[in-house]
């Protein structure tokens, strides 16, 4: 597989998926709720995941990635890119496998990427989905 493969990206913008964000915060100021609005409004279903657990944009917080009890098609990373891996390797434990892991714009983290693409799953990184949707209205 290719890292950030152009037909990867079509895909996920292409139409609304299921996206679990992790590392989505509450707070509107931060890119993790901006960008999770904007895919909220173009139809995709935001699945928040954050330890502090609690509601963000109408939707119920799960504390990892393991408790989400459906399928979702993209895991969306928003942390730090040193915590990248133990993100991956979360995913590893998940019943239903994503079939993307996107990491947003300024995280970049090969080691995951690879963990990633060994497990079979499309990576994209250092790509903000946002803007990538957008390029495709223009």
């Amino acid at each position: 597989m290719t890292i950030n493969d152009p037909q990867t990206i079509e895909w996920v913008v292409s139409q609304p998926r299921v996206l679990a964000v992790v590392g989505l915060s509450d707070n509107p100021e931060r890119p993790s709720y901006r960008v999770s609005v904007e895919m909220q409004r173009r139809g995709y279903r935001i699945v928040p995941v954050n330890p502090k657990g609690g509601e963000v944009l109408g939707e119920k917080v799960y504390s990892s990635l393991t408790e989400i009890p459906f399928p979702v098609d993209v895991v969306q990373v928003f942390r730090a890119p040193q915590y990248a891996v133990d993100v991956v390797r979360e995913v590893g434990r998940m019943t239903t496998k994503p079939k993307v892991v996107w990491m947003q714009e300024g995280v970049v983290n090969e080691q995951a990427a690879s963990e990633a693409e060994a497990m079979g799953l499309a990576v994209v990184q250092d790509l903000c989905l946002y803007k990538e949707a957008k390029k495709r209205e223009q």
